[in-house]
């Protein structure tokens, strides 16, 4: 096989390597680094590259599969939702008066400390998830994931009380 470069690489996986990325992670800030990424690790190691171990397009493949793994591991993303997403469970006017409030308060109760905290601190303080997590001692991740599962969980209870 005549030797291949890692700019003809580029121009032939540039595509299928954003594609596959694209499926994997939504912010497309992030999406395009990784595409990058990808090709700077192409290039980087292009001369240890064995034709004999594997096609070049397994080998991109490769690359770009541990690219978005390690991505997804550095970051611990399960899903991707803006930190203020509001929640219809918190937001929808039927939920504001006296009666709703109460059994919110009762759904409250049966959250876990931290959850309950996380709710408490992000609705009843107006507190961002990154000083509720700097105040917890606990990363942004998983405040975000925490708060996520907790708002799941009050929604459910609320449902299931026909609220």
């Amino acid at each position: 096989m005549a030797e291949i470069s890692s700019e003809q690489i580029y121009l032939d996986y540039r595509s299928k390597v954003a594609a596959y990325i694209s499926s994997h992670i939504r912010n497309r800030e992030d999406a395009e680094d990784l595409v990058s990424e990808v090709f700077i690790k192409v290039h980087a190691s292009i001369d240890r590259f064995d034709e004999t171990k594997a096609s070049v397009s397994t080998w991109v493949y490769t690359i770009t599969r541990n690219t978005v793994t390690d991505f997804l591991r550095r970051n611990r993303i399960t899903e991707e939702l803006p930190e203020d997403a509001p929640s219809p469970l918190l937001t929808e006017e039927s939920y504001l008066n006296e009666e709703t409030l109460s059994e919110l308060a009762e759904a409250l109760t049966h959250l876990e400390d931290d959850e309950r905290r996380i709710i408490v601190l992000r609705y009843g303080s107006g507190m961002p998830l990154t000083e509720i997590a700097n105040k917890l001692g606990l990363s942004y991740g998983a405040v975000k994931i925490r708060h996520r599962k907790a708002l799941n969980k009050l929604e459910e209870l609320m449902k299931k009380n026909n609220i």
